[in-house]
Formats: C-alpha cells, structure tokens, sequence
C-alpha cells in the first residue's frame, strides 16, 4: 500500500463519519414522528430508492466480496444461488409481508409479533433479533474485514500490532468508528452513509472484476481455460476441490459436486434461510418499517431485487477469473496461498497505486454499513421491545438515550463475537449454517401467522421456543463435529418439524383470533394482489414482481 491507498482510505473514513454526524443534526429538523421516530424510523420519509439501496447495503458486507471470492476460487459459481434466490424472496417481503407491517405501524417485528399472537412470542424474537444483529451481521462483518487489511497490509496469520492481534486491532477500529456515527446519527445516518457506501462499494467491485476479466481474455477464454486445466487447488491435501469439479461456471449442480449444494439442497433449502433474512429479521426490514407509505414499501424490496442480480458477476465471478489466471500463469506462478485469500490476492495483484486505496476503502464500506444497519436496529429493539414495553410512559428523549446507550454495548459485543467465525472452514459457510438453525422457527411462525387465522398465540410460542431448542442441538453437534450433514436440507427439516408442531399445538391450544390481530392476517392469498397497484409502469408493484420474476428466471435459463 502506497501514501496514495492511506490517504484515500483514511479520507474516506472521515469523510463517513462526518457524514453520519452531520445526520445526526439534520434528523432533528425532521416535522413528523417525534425524536423517537426520527432516530429509529427517519420519520417514516424512507422512499422506494433509497429502501431498496439500504437494504441492499445492510446485506453486502466485506463477508460477500471476501467468502463469495473464495467459494468461488475453491468450487465456481454455484455459490451466486444465495445473490439470485434472494430476489424471490425479496418478491413476498413486496407482496406479502410488507403491507401488513405497514399496517400495524409498528417499529419492530417482535412488536408486529405480539399485536398477531401474545408477549411471549414478543420476547423470543426480541432475544433472537439481538443475537442475529449482533453475533451474525455485525460480528462477522467485523471478523472479515480485519481479515482483507490484515491481507492487503501483507501481515501473516498471528501477527501483532503493538503486542496485540492485528485482527483484533482492525475489529476494534472498524467497530468503534461505525459504532460512533450510528450512535449519534440514528436510522437517517445508517441509511445516508449506506447509499453512500454502496456505490464506493460496487465501483471497487467492478474494478477488480473489469481489470480481471480484461487480463484473462473474456468470456470465450476464460471457459476454455477453465475446461482444460486443473485446478489449482486440485493437488492440495484437504482442499476439497478436484480437477473434475464440472462446469464452473454453472449455478445448478448434482449431489456428487464437492460444494455440497446440489440444486436441490439449494431449492428446498434458501427459501427457510431467506424468508427469515429478508421478510422477518429486524436488521434488513427495517427499512421498510420506515417506508413513506404502503407503495414505497413495496417498491423498495422490488428495487432491492434487481440490484441483488449484480453480486454474482461482480462479488463472486472474481473468484472464478482468479482460478483462470493462476492457471493461465498470469501472476508468474503465484497463486493465493489459500481459497480465503482470493480477493486480497486479486487486490494486491491486479490494481495500481490508488485502486488498491480504493477498494480497501470499498472493504471498510462494506464493513461499515452492516455494523452500522446492526447497531440501528439494535438500539431499536432494546429501546422499543425491552424498556418502553416495561414502561410505557418513556418520552423520546429517554428512548433515544437507551438507544445510543445500546449501540455503544453493542459495538463491544460484537467486538468480542467476531472472533468466533474463524472456527469454520469458511467464513460463508458460518454465517449461513448459523442462519439456517436459528431462522427456521421464526420462518414458519410468520408464514403461518400472517396466511392461517387459527394459528394460536400459544401454538406460536410453543414452536418457536421448540424450534430455537432444536437449532440449538444441530448447531451444538455441528460445531463439535459430532455429525455434519446438508445443512440446507437440515434447515428444509427444520422447518417441516417447526411447522408440524404449530399446526398440532394449534388444534391442541386453539385460541380465538384477537380483534387487533384481524387486519395482520391474510383473508386470502390473493388478497395483496389485487387493489390499488400503486402507480403505472415500473411504478406498479404487479407490473414490477412479473418483471422481477421473469429477470431471475431468464438468468437461471443462461446460468444453468
């Protein structure tokens, strides 16, 4: 790294936590919603453009640009089905969920959960919400970012900064900083500083992939060198990658593939993991709670929808083109030393003085938006779910002390969590075998809470308290190493259990749908389909879902 790289990277963390302070002041001047409603919700001002891009930005975190690379390097393209998947999912959050959460106004889906079926069902998935924003989003974000500086600073594994762990030290720089702007700028800076450091983010992504696909030769060549030559990793004990691993370039493979996501695993599976990412966790709806009004919420996860096609050409597609040049020779025999290396190692071999500065500032930004959209929703949990439930009479003013009070908590939880995600092979496959044992409760509680009016309050509590039970002995043998199987078929399970056991404890314990809960409810499937459509063209939530659909199938067609 060159004066250039430092100076650009350190502009750009002032100029992001400027920016996030000076949302801080300006969220005050907001006419609606109270001080309250202003640092957890923006007011409720939230358009469609900007739902969609802070969405997408709570998502993208350095995990994508790193683990997705590095799946990529070890088994191809197949790892890109958790990017287009998503759009499907991002399809029921528009038609399906998001005008019921708009409905109930409610600042968090524990609240939404509680005004369907009891406070007890509330606290669960307060407990669960909190743990998935500090531990899954902010923590591994955290880890893998420390990961690439430590990479591109040319530090080995175990080095020391002062006496300390190199790692440790980046955690705890990224994690105060972010924790600082979030803290004193609310949901208005975590979404002002997202958009923002989404495009720095994708405008480093492309030009790492622009610079790699031009040095390899194209398309045509890279699939020819993929075909003809082993793969690097094909010799290395343990690596788990052959020379006969198939198409590379496919999204859809067979049960004998090394990756272990055959295209049925990914089927039955991604949808228990999404449905719980995109429709019910705190973290990424969020910023549809703080929608203008029922036709940006809709919009928005659309919109968020087509930018989720962009990942796998841009985040995991590197990956792919690093394979082909080591085998092309392009690096005069050098090679990452191991798959989790892959970005780092197109870094710091394809760009010159002031890219490499910038895409490190990219690493920071996809960093920083995941802690920030973590700490926010946090802050808004513990205030909303854990203190004003207790005592109804909190003013703003107090929430919003809570709030800072608990990101500044938060900040040095997940400082101290992220550490844990270097027991996996991959730092991917923790975050969604982590997602896959905790989601699957919470998934099949809300499908049947908002589409089956019998569904109890008791029956919900009983499944999710069951389901937590179960996830937490898969997780247990897993992590030992007692037994590992497909865990997305696991999940797929999971969930079936899950589902199984409402539907028993509901004839069990029935209960009679509370006069409040009557508009959270579904009447029929086909109920959000028809109505006001919310606008003409594009700005048609119908028209855009069939467009939605139709661009994530076409791919799938080529991709196959």
């Amino acid at each position: 790294m060159s004066p250039v790289d430092w100076a650009i990277i350190a502009l750009y963390l002032l100029a992001v936590v400027g920016l996030g302070v000076a949302a801080g002041f300006l969220r005050r001047r907001g006419e609606t919603g109270g001080e309250g409603g202003h640092y957890f919700l923006a007011g409720n001002t939230l358009g469609w453009g900007v739902i969609g891009l802070a969405m997408f930005a709570a998502n993208i975190s350095t995990v994508h640009l790193v683990s997705l690379a590095e799946a990529a390097y070890k088994f191809g393209l197949v790892f890109g089905n958790f990017e287009w998947m998503a759009g499907f999912t991002l399809v029921l959050l528009s038609l399906f969920f998001a005008p019921l959460y708009l409905r109930s106004r409610v600042a968090t889906l524990p609240d939404f959960l509680e005004r369907r079926f009891n406070r007890g069902c509330r606290d669960v998935l307060s407990v669960v919400s909190l743990f998935s924003a500090i531990v899954i989003h902010m923590g591994v974000a955290l880890y893998t970012a420390a990961w690439v500086l430590r990479g591109i600073l040319g530090l080995p594994p175990g080095a020391t900064l002062l006496g300390v762990d190199a790692l440790l030290v980046f955690i705890i720089v990224l994690g105060v900083l972010t924790g600082l702007y979030t803290m004193l700028g609310g949901l208005l800076a975590v979404v002002w500083t997202e958009s923002v450091q989404t495009v720095l983010l994708l405008v480093g992504a492309v030009v790492v992939t622009v610079v790699g696909y031009l040095k390899i030769g194209g398309w045509g060549a890279l699939a020819q060198t993929l075909a003809t030559h082993p793969h690097p990793l094909a010799a290395v004990p343990g690596s788990g990658v052959t020379w006969g691993t198939g198409n590379f370039l496919s999204m859809a493979r067979d049960a004998s593939d090394p990756s272990g996501l055959a295209w049925y695993s990914i089927l039955l599976g991604y949808p228990v993991l999404g449905i719980w990412y995109w429709c019910c966790d705190q973290t990424i709806v969020q910023r549809v709670l703080a929608a203008k009004d029922e036709k940006h919420a809709r919009l928005g996860p659309l919109f968020c929808a087509f930018l989720k096609i962009l990942p796998v050409f841009f985040f995991v597609l590197p990956g792919v083109i690093c394979v082909g040049l080591v085998q092309q020779g392009a690096f005069g025999g050098a090679a990452p030393q191991n798959a989790a290396d892959t970005y780092t190692f197109l870094i710091t071999h394809l760009l010159p003085v002031g890219l490499k500065g910038l895409v490190a500032a990219a690493m920071l930004a996809a960093a920083m938006q995941t802690c920030s959209a973590a700490l926010n929703s946090t802050a808004t949990l513990v205030a909303y779910d854990l203190f004003q439930r207790h005592n109804p009479t909190l003013g703003d003013a107090a929430l919003v002390r809570i709030g800072k009070i608990t990101t500044v908590a938060g900040t040095v939880l997940a400082i101290v969590a992220s550490p844990l995600f270097g027991h996996y092979t991959t730092i991917f496959e923790g975050i969604n075998k982590l997602i896959s044992y905790v989601a699957t409760p919470i998934t099949a509680v809300f499908l049947l809470g908002v589409f089956w009016k019998r569904a109890s309050g008791k029956s919900a509590w009983i499944t999710l308290v069951a389901g937590m039970a179960l996830g937490a002995i898969t997780f247990v043998l897993d992590f030992t190493g007692a037994f590992r199987g497909d865990f997305m078929l696991i999940a797929f399970l999971l969930l079936v259990a899950c589902v199984g056991i409402m539907v028993v404890t509901t004839w069990l314990f029935p209960e009679p749908l509370k006069p409040e809960a009557v508009p959270l409810v579904w009447e029929d499937w086909r109920e959000p389909l028809r109505g006001d459509a919310g606008g003409r063209g594009l700005g048609n939530y119908r028209v855009l879902t069939v467009v939605v659909l139709v661009v994530f199938a076409a791919l799938y067609v080529v991709f196959r």
